[in-house]
């Protein structure tokens, strides 16, 4: 894989020649906290972050998507029909995502993108995004993604990974979309190079073993549903929850959605919102029986899915990529870390 060095002053001019070809996302501050937002031109994303609030998750999977439209004026040949709206599909680059967000991508294609279901918003929104990384050198204290199946320098999912080394960025290609954006910007790609390289893979080890925080997943595939299922420990580990939904909204596997019709006066928009197994109108059914109704329930929902569900039926690791941010931003201290150990511990 190419490996080019990009001083930190060509690296504004690069992003210049990319506006032609590409609608640019990335981070920018937003009073105390940092979130992704398309860049106007000549704005340079802001890369002075730990992470981001949000995942990027929205700029492939919007939190409120607009579907169809439609009209109930009966003067009009086309009342009551759906008529697709149309979406921008046109390149777009997420620049300064996290290798964890990165990851979640492909947790989340598992549901959007599969032999027997495709989405086709989804598939079409990430088909046209390039996704340049931003490697972890200083990864957060709630961080685990060491232990959950990802890492500050993971590379799955990622078109490019962009590292800071201090006066200058190293850019590894990992894709040929990661190639054609090197190109459209305009930095020379040139030859291999052996020193960038190891100087990657030091960086690498350094901020790996930043990471403390750990949790142990081998026994969570063997152990029996029903019994995680009723297990006692539940009940502590949904004691201080105010089914806030703050986990599912900051987490970037979370894929739950509604979709609803709005309307004014005469005119309407069939729309998709991200939803939450946290809320209690989630599993309403419409005889009005709810098979969640407590507390208790939708936090056993949440960790049962995360952490066996998603084990049980994909068989490619726990459904998480140990970003932090649902243990960041609890606001009753809630720990997934926690959990996870409880469960994979557990014993009959």
């Amino acid at each position: 894989m190419k490996v080019i060095t990009i001083n930190k002053q060509d690296w504004a001019r690069g992003l210049e020649h990319l506006y032609d070809s590409f609608r640019l996302f990335g981070p920018v501050k937003q009073d105390e906290f940092h979130n992704f937002r398309e860049l106007v031109k000549g704005e340079l994303p802001d890369l002075n972050l730990l992470n981001t609030r949000l995942s990027a998750k929205s700029m492939v999977y919007p939190q409120s998507e607009k579907m169809f439209e439609f009209t109930l004026d009966e003067n009009r040949d086309d009342h009551h029909m759906l008529k697709e709206i149309h979406k921008d599909y046109s390149p777009r680059a997420v620049i300064g995502i996290r290798p964890c967000d990165a990851r979640a991508f492909l947790l989340v294609k598992a549901n959007f993108d599969t032999p027997e279901y495709k989405d086709p918003y989804w598939i079409q929104s990430y088909e046209a995004t390039t996704f340049v990384g931003y490697a972890c050198n200083t990864p957060c204290p709630t961080c685990f993604c060491t232990t959950a199946g990802c890492g500050p320098f993971h590379e799955q999912g990622l078109d490019l990974l962009l590292v800071d080394a201090g006066d200058h960025y190293l850019l590894k290609i990992i894709t040929q979309k990661g190639e054609e954006f090197l190109t459209a910007a305009g930095w020379s790609s040139g030859a291999d190079s052996d020193t960038a390289s190891h100087k990657i893979e030091t960086m690498k080890q350094a901020a790996e073993e930043k990471i403390t925080t750990r949790i142990s997943t081998d026994k969570l595939k063997d152990k029996k549903t029903t019994d995680l299922f009723e297990a006692p420990f539940w009940e502590d580990v949904a004691f201080a929850c105010i089914n806030c939904g703050t986990c599912t909204y900051v987490c970037p596997t979370c894929w739950c959605f509604d979709i609803q019709d709005e309307t004014l006066g005469l005119s309407g928009i069939r729309m998709r919102n991200w939803d939450s197994c946290m809320y209690p109108l989630f599993t309403l059914h419409g005889s009005g029986h709810n098979p969640r109704n407590t507390k208790i329930q939708r936090v056993r929902q949440r960790f049962m899915h995360k952490l066996k569900y998603y084990v049980d039926k994909y068989g490619d690791g726990i459904q998480c990529v140990g970003c932090g941010r649902c243990i960041r931003h609890c606001p009753v201290n809630i720990d997934i870390r926690k959990v996870c150990d409880l469960m994979n511990g557990f014993e009959t």
